[in-house]
């Protein structure tokens, strides 16, 4: 495991959660509810909204992932790091899709605190985040 995974179950902001596994579900159904808001926001115009409900869509996605192996996270920094290890060390998951993560993270922030975002950071977010529930929803079937 990653430094900075071993850091996070340290500081307690990955921890053990019993009912993990039988959440896994309500995360995929809530990943899928973000993307169709957000495909509704960007038809509307609204691109921060977009990028938002898109980031949330990828988060709670991992959230899927991460809860499928029975944790819980407590940051989003820690969840990505949770991805990372777990999924992507093991080659259950392509790096890309973290990478893709993180830097919707940095979007939504952008768009979330400092009014900064575009159409095509919306779409690039709709893109990554229908690639990410993909993913993950083929993955969780497999297992």
């Amino acid at each position: 495991m990653s430094r900075e995974f071993d850091e996070c179950l340290k500081k307690k902001k990955i921890i053990i959660f019993e009912r993990a596994k039988k959440l896994v579900s309500k995360e995929i159904s809530q990943a899928k509810f973000d993307y169709d808001a957000s495909q509704s926001s960007f038809k509307e115009g609204n691109f921060k909204w977009s990028i938002i409900q898109a980031y949330y869509s990828m988060f709670h996605s991992a959230r899927a992932l991460l809860y499928s192996k029975g944790f819980r996270e407590r940051s989003h920094y820690c969840l990505v790091e949770s991805i990372r290890a777990l999924f992507v060390e093991k080659r259950l998951i392509d790096h890309k899709l973290v990478e893709a993560l993180q830097f919707g993270k940095i979007l939504r922030e952008n768009a979330d605190y400092y009014g900064e975002f575009s159409k095509d950071a919306a779409e690039e977010m709709l893109k990554n985040a229908k690639i990410f529930i993909d993913v993950v929803k083929k993955l969780l079937i497999s297992t």
